[in-house]
Order: structure tokens, then sequence, then C-alpha cells
């Protein structure tokens, strides 16, 4: 019996969260590779740069083939998420600091490609006039995921070996719970292999507006999921006296801040479906920019207040993830939406190697006062890109109108 529609978005979801606590399983344990391999700055970038690379290339190779469109998302999805969690456990076999890490951290990101934007893409042929609901709770799953590796690592008193088991096993359970779901009704006819096809996204007007939106989110936004722990476990070694205590209360503040952004995510499915995409995108670009300008002042002040702005950070960097997703699936031809989305999230991924290694490079020349000011510039960009797009005629295929 065919799986139905609700059962289906359910174990979309529930697999998407599993698959992605892979992305930063080995970023959340920074913090106490430092104390104990004595990890550089360069090597601590290349933890999570080296996923986002590996990413890229796998879009890149997704797009080239037009692998989300002409096979079975499912399929691509489970075998991806198999190799991913091989990848990540043998980091357990290895010296944390030595290169072959960082090569297998590269290989996770190659297989993200066959999860992230093909569990979208799956997502999208079951929209019933919700795209942006079913898109946010996907990208919701993806925030809670990359969220997780933070509360395995308070949960497990800090202990890195047992985060990197834990996200590994969550993707082993992941790659075998998507083939219980189904696949909806708005699927186009496979597409011939023509790498030319991928072109559309930036010959497009309205598409490459969108896309240009989407740069300007992620300009900030995993520079700021890469970093916020760090940020905060400075902050809280002088706020609080004992060193165990700042570095416990980083890791929870840090699960918190993140994933906190899957409420953000899912509200903002609602609100875009209900009152238009560019009006939650230019809305939640404008929140999160203003938040990356003060951050800084509340750093090394009270906690209190210092918590309360990263959780508001938290829910609107990445509230409007989703819609910029949804934008581009219905400003595409329906049997292309998977490379689109592919090439979307390919571009944006590539941006984000710039940002994560600069803000390092920021905090060692100005400190953490000002290191995370120049993530504003994304946001603020993003904003005048979708005003743009809301003025374009195509806009009308947004939301079902709403724009």
């Amino acid at each position: 019996m065919p799986a139905g529609r609700r059962f289906s978005i359910g174990v979309i979801a529930a697999s998407q969260v599993a698959a992605m606590t892979l992305w930063f399983s080995a970023t959340a344990i920074i913090p106490a590779l430092r104390a104990e391999h004595g990890l550089d700055s360069t090597t601590a970038s290349l933890f999570t740069s080296a996923v986002q690379l590996g990413f890229v290339v796998g879009t890149l190779i997704s797009t080239f083939f037009g692998l989300a469109d002409r096979f079975d998302p499912r399929r691509l999805f489970m075998w991806s998420a198999l190799v991913a969690a091989a990848a990540n456990a043998s980091i357990l076999l290895l010296d944390p600091s030595s290169a072959p890490v960082i090569a297998l951290r590269f290989a996770t990101g190659v297989c993200m490609a066959g999860i992230y934007p093909v569990g979208m893409k799956l997502a999208s042929t079951w929209a019933k006039g919700d795209m942006g609901m079913l898109l946010g709770l996907l990208v919701g799953a993806l925030t809670l995921g990359s969220a997780a590796p933070h509360l395995f690592n308070a949960l497990g008193g800090i202990d890195w070996q047992l985060t990197l088991a834990a996200g590994s096993a969550s993707a082993l359970v992941a790659a075998f719970t998507i083939r219980l779901s189904g696949i909806g009704p708005n699927v186009g006819k496979p597409p011939p292999f023509n790498p030319r096809l991928a072109l559309a996204a930036l010959t497009s007007p309205s598409l490459r507006l969108a896309n240009l939106g989407y740069l300007g989110h992620m300009w900030e936004l995993y520079a700021m999921w890469a970093w916020i722990g760090l940020f905060l476990h400075a902050s809280f070694r002088v706020s609080f006296a004992e060193e165990a205590t700042a570095a416990v209360a980083a890791a929870f503040v840090t699960f918190a801040t993140i994933g906190i952004g899957a409420l953000g995510c899912i509200l903002g499915g609602a609100f875009a479906d209900r009152w238009g995409r560019t009006t939650l995108t230019m809305l939640a670009m404008a929140v999160s920019g203003t938040c990356a300008l003060v951050i800084g002042a509340l750093f090394g002040g009270e906690p209190v207040l210092l918590i309360v702005v990263c959780l508001i950070w938290g829910v609107a960097v990445i509230a409007d993830s989703a819609q910029f997703s949804a934008s581009v699936a219905e400003l595409s031809d329906r049997s292309l939406v998977g490379t689109m989305l592919t090439i979307q999230t390919s571009m944006g991924f590539m941006l984000t190697l710039l940002t994560i290694h600069l803000v390092p490079l920021l905090v060692e020349s100005f400190g953490w006062s000002y290191a995370f000011s120049f993530l504003a510039i994304g946001p603020y960009i993003g904003v005048f890109a979708m005003w743009r797009l809301r003025r374009h005629p195509d806009a009308v295929k947004l939301a079902g109108g709403r724009r």
C-alpha cells in the first residue's frame, strides 16, 4: 500500500533530522579537541569548511548529471546517508588533528548533496498550496539535525567520541527510514541528460533574484552556526568562574540557539504561505542582520541578555531559508525542480567557505566584540534582492500570488 501524504512527510522530516546530525558532528567537538589535542584555528575552521566544500562538489556533480531529477530520490538519500555515516565514524579511528580527518569531513559533505536538497525535492512532490510550510518543515529538520551534536556534546559530558558515534548511528537510522516514504504526485517527467539546463538558475531574472536573496542569507547563516558555540564559550568564560560550567553552558545554549531555528522555519513557512515569500524573507533578514550587528556588544556581559539575543538570532537567521527554496521550486519548470534546488544550494554553500574562514581571522584582529558584525552585509543585500523580486512579474507564481 503506497505511503500517504502525512506519513511520508513525517518520515522525510524525521530522516532529515537524523541524517543532518553529521553536518556539525565534528564542529560541535572543537572546544574539546582544542583542549585535548591543541587544535589550531585553521584546522578548526576546516572541520566545518571541508564539509561545505564537499557539499559544493557533490551538488555540482548532482547538477551536472541531474541526479536529483533522474533517479529515485529515496534511494539516492539512502546511499548518501550510509556512506556519510561510515565516513563520520571513521574519524574515531584517527588522530583528530590529522589530514585524513579533513578528507573524511570532505567526503561527508559530498554525501550531504544527496540528502539535503534531495529531501527538499521529495517533500515538494507532496505540496498542496503549502510549499512554504513543507519546505519550512524540512529546513527545520535540517536545523534540529545541525543542533543535535551540540546536545550530544552537552549530555555526554563533552565526550567528543560519543558525539561522533551518536551522529553516525543517527544517520544510519535515517538511511533505512527514508525508504518508508512515498513520492507525491507533484513530480515531473525526468528530463534528458543536458547539463545546460542548470543555466536557468542564472539566466532567468526571477530565479536569479531568488538565488541572490539566498546567497545573502547564506553569507550569514553557516558562519553564525559554525562559530556561535566558541563565541558563547569565550563569553561564558568571562561570566562564570569555572571552566567546566562555561563549557557545558555554552554547549546547551548553542544547541538552543541553533535548535530554536526549527520553530522559526515552521512559523516562517506558515507566514510565507499566507502573507508572501518576499514579505517573510525581507523581515527575517532585517532582524537577523541587526542581531549580527549588536551581538558583539554583549560579549562577556550579562548571560541572560546574551542568551535572549542569541535565541532571537537563532529564530531569524533560518526562518527564511526554506522560502528561497520554495521560491525556486515555484519559479522553475516542474521537471527541473531538483536540479534548480541543487544548484541553488551549491552556490550558497560555496559562499559559506569564505565567511566561515573569515570569522576566526576577524576574531584574531578585532576580538569577538566585532567579529560577527560583517555578517550583516549578506542579509541586507538579500533584503534588496527580494524587494526586487517582489516587483518582478514572475512574483505572481510565489505562494499562490501572495508574493
